[in-house]
């Protein structure tokens, strides 16, 4: 038996007084207020009007509906649904909650990463975010902090941020540091939201001090070894000088000059050393997975063309595969030192033809590491609007400020409407391109 016809439409709420869809968020807002959020909010914010008014219980409720599964100022009507007024106070409406983001300038930005660094210092107090403290005669371990940008596709070109950056897809860039150790999972120290454009290492290091500040203060992290972890994007004197001056070991992926060539030069060919991964690694350059590898170390000192005060000697560990290409120089380096030592990750990628840019990291690639690393990939946006953006962009739908997918422009679209964005890029700016590393 079938049903002989089809609804033109379909509309499902949920409206029963009595019944709660997201009864989750009971204890989990009571961990935040014994952690301090809604009072840090509401002594720390000072959005001005009446848009401002009552910011801890406005920030509280962002918080709750984030956590409930709203990915958009719309969703946020879930925390008013069934008998959720009953559970908490001040479930505020999605447009009350819009005006109030709105009203943010970038100093209310600052004042919200504020809030954010003293509640996840009091929510390690009263949780095991990195694991318990180590007894007084064991080893702490090490903490990993790794620092990594991350592109978030946005649609349409009056965006406000929205730009071409290195992996040529529109959209906000977002640099993060998450900590994490080789028992626990990682943990988001600090996040920025800068334009899309926005160059990788771009605050990288005031960023990184204020994430290492973070971390002091969170249970047991105070007093533990840290490795601050990062790719050839963030290798430079600022960010890596930041890290060192807030008492941070560094391990940095190193970009292939003459000063790297000529360390790898001297390399004698008896000392190198045959290691095997876990598990098999794929290779961007070669397209093949491998799973043997030689390391050999020579001193290196970074930065020679800066003062001498300001160079920062290290250890440069080179890894190469001789069973790819056993004739060839090595072209990778990895790292690993003790301290007081500063630490110094080599890791070359030659721009062959097939190569597409630092996001084609297979996930497998990173398990050879220790620790956590940044998820793999680009954020495509919210999960709800994805299969309706992707048909909008097929079906040419682009009047109300889509951004039309590349591969289905209409050559004469054009000439009869100009686009009022007198920053178009051409689509050659589109293409993913290996000369973001010079």
């Amino acid at each position: 038996m079938q049903v002989s016809h089809t609804r033109s439409a379909l509309s499902v709420s949920f409206d029963e007084p009595n019944i709660v869809g997201s009864a989750g968020l009971v204890p989990v807002m009571e961990l935040a207020r014994e952690s301090g959020l809604h009072s840090l909010a509401g002594r720390q914010l000072t959005v001005p009007t009446d848009k401002g008014a009552n910011a801890g219980a406005k920030v509280s409720a962002l918080v709750a509906g984030m956590c409930a599964g709203a990915d958009s100022i719309e969703d946020m009507a879930i925390l008013r649904h069934g008998a959720m007024k009953r559970l908490f106070n001040a479930c505020y409406a999605p447009s009350t909650l819009g005006s109030f983001l709105r009203s943010f300038t970038f100093g209310h930005v600052r004042q919200l990463d504020a809030v954010a660094s003293r509640f996840l210092a009091g929510l390690a107090d009263r949780a095991p975010l990195l694991g318990a403290p180590a007894a007084a005669d064991s080893d702490p371990g090490l903490v990993f902090v790794d620092v990594d940008d991350t592109i978030i596709e946005v649609h349409g070109y009056q965006k406000q941020g929205s730009g071409y950056g290195y992996s040529g897809v529109r959209g906000l860039n977002a640099l993060l540091a998450t900590a994490s150790t080789a028992d626990t999972a990682p943990v988001i120290l600090g996040q920025r939201l800068r334009k899309g454009s926005a160059g990788s290492p771009r605050g990288a290091s005031r960023f990184v001090s204020e994430a290492l500040s973070t971390l002091k203060r969170m249970p047991p992290a105070a007093g533990t070894r840290v490795l601050v972890r990062a790719d050839s994007a963030f290798y430079g004197h600022p960010t890596v000088a930041a890290a060192l001056t807030a008492g941070a070991d560094v391990s940095v992926t190193v970009r292939m000059d003459k000063a790297v060539k000529a360390a790898i030069a001297t390399i004698d060919d008896k000392t190198w050393t045959g290691i095997k991964y876990p598990q098999a690694i794929f290779d961007e350059d070669t397209g093949t997975w491998t799973s043997k590898a030689e390391v050999a170390e020579v001193p290196f000192t970074a930065f020679t063309s800066r003062k001498k005060a300001e160079r920062i000697p290290g250890r440069l560990v080179v890894r190469k595969i001789p069973e790819l290409n056993p004739e060839a120089r090595p072209r990778a380096a990895d790292a690993v030192r003790l301290p007081p030592v500063p630490r110094f990750l080599h890791h070359h990628r030659s721009r062959s033809p097939g190569y597409r840019g630092r996001r084609c990291h297979s996930p497998a690639a990173r398990h050879h590491r220790a620790g956590q690393r940044r998820s793999q990939g680009q954020c495509p946006g919210p999960p709800a609007l994805r299969p309706l953006l992707g048909q909008q962009c097929m079906a040419g739908l682009r009047g109300h400020g889509l951004q039309p997918h590349t591969g289905s422009r209409d050559p004469r679209r054009r000439d009869l409407h100009p686009s009022p964005h007198r920053h178009h890029p051409s689509q050659t700016r589109c293409r993913s391109s290996p000369d973001r590393f010079q």
